[in-house]
């Protein structure tokens, strides 16, 4: 296992670098790369840079309060594990490991439908706040049973994915071969073994673990579906704002709505009962050409008028980043790749160090700013220079 001590891990480029050395060019693409040309996904990045800071100097702050509340959640700093999938073919530990560290963080962990580990499972090694999101794979009855072993769980928000219509085209995935990988046909995979024997110690656990692509919160007659089935499944399941209504009689929690990124979808989704919104392009991976997030986030912001809450994701890679959501109105903000990065690289001790990595950021920019709270953040603390 790679060192995670500084200077070997200072940011979270560095634990991307360290689990691009580990994973098969499939599983690293899979975690790294977007639709198509990657225009969205450079630009979620990329719109953060249009944003300086505008500190107030000459003052003293001893210690920072870096606590927030987020739908009756409270966390240590305004952080949400974002749900990414598929993260036991990263590190066998997969969501186990995230929870852990998410609960050692004090952050709360939105959890994948496409998980390879049972709510039950994730229950028994956390006792902090566990989200659950979302797909409607499989239909209704199917999602509604998902719903209920979630709750039965303890998870206490739902956050309701609306922008998979069906799967995005992820170039890399197709020249990588990842469903020639995920099938159940040697001959399809012949092409495309060189990458995964390059990486032995990584073939070896994914071997070794036999449920690595099964996900077991998602039960399609009677057994756990299968990662093979997932662009299928996806397809004939589109979420639909008619699907509100069932999914509020079915969750008795906080609801948000994941994909958000303009006015009318966000009304909509209050109108819908939903408590909040998550401005989100999926991480740059559905639609190509899709604002960054940081950019939809004003008329979301202003389209919500103060009625739900507002977080954000995409492009988060610095404790500074989480800074400039906040200031310009996110309440807090989703990380995925960020983490993810560090479990491929060093399974939950990797999550952990990108979380003290964020943690760390974050107290140091809010002292250089000259703010003892993020609750104090606000816009007075930035300066657009280029209109988002």
């Amino acid at each position: 296992m790679p060192s995670l001590a500084p200077p070997k891990v200072v940011n979270i480029f560095d634990l991307r670098h360290l689990a691009q050395r580990r994973l098969p060019a499939a599983v690293f693409d899979y975690i790294d790369g977007g639709a198509e040309a990657e225009v969205t996904l450079r630009e979620n990045m990329r719109a953060f840079e249009e944003i300086s800071f505008r500190p107030r100097n000459g003052v003293a702050i001893g210690q920072t309060d870096l606590r927030t509340n987020v739908l009756g959640t409270e966390m240590a700093f305004p952080v949400v594990v974002a749900p990414v999938g598929f993260t036991r073919l990263f590190h066998p530990e997969g969501e186990r490991g995230v929870a852990q560290a998410a609960n050692a963080a004090g952050l709360p962990y939105c959890l994948s439908s496409f998980s390879g580990y049972h709510v039950n499972e994730l229950r028994k090694v956390s006792n902090g706040p566990l989200w659950y999101q979302l797909y409607i794979a499989g239909g209704r009855e199917v999602a509604e049973a998902s719903l209920e072993r979630a709750q039965k769980a303890g998870f206490s928000v739902l956050a309701v994915t609306t922008d998979t219509n069906v799967p995005g085209y992820r170039e890399r995935d197709v020249r990588n071969g990842n469903a020639q990988l995920m099938s159940g046909s040697l001959f399809a995979k012949i092409p495309y073994l060189p990458q995964l024997f390059s990486h032995p110690d990584w073939l070896f656990r994914f071997l070794a673990d036999r449920e690595a692509l099964q996900f077991p919160n998602i039960e399609i007659d009677k057994a756990p579906m299968r990662a093979d089935d997932v662009h299928k499944v996806l397809s004939q399941s589109v979420m639909q704002w008619s699907d509100m209504k069932w999914i509020r009689k079915a969750w008795k929690g906080p609801i948000v709505t994941k994909g958000i990124s303009t006015g009318d979808d966000a009304r909509r989704s209050l109108d819908e009962g939903a408590a909040g919104v998550i401005v989100s392009n999926h991480g740059g991976r559905q639609l190509d050409g899709s604002p960054a997030s940081l950019r939809a986030l004003p008329e979301v912001l202003e389209a919500i008028n103060g009625r739900g809450e507002v977080l954000v994701d995409g492009g988060i890679r610095r404790g500074s980043d989480i800074v400039k959501a906040i200031c310009m109105g996110a309440k807090a903000v989703l990380c995925g790749r960020a983490y993810a990065y560090g479990l491929a690289a060093a399974g939950q001790a990797g999550v952990t160090r990108a979380f003290e990595i964020l943690r760390t950021d974050l107290d140091r920019t809010l002292k250089l700013l000259g703010c003892a709270s993020v609750k104090q953040l606000d816009e007075s603390y930035i300066r657009v220079n280029k209109p988002l």
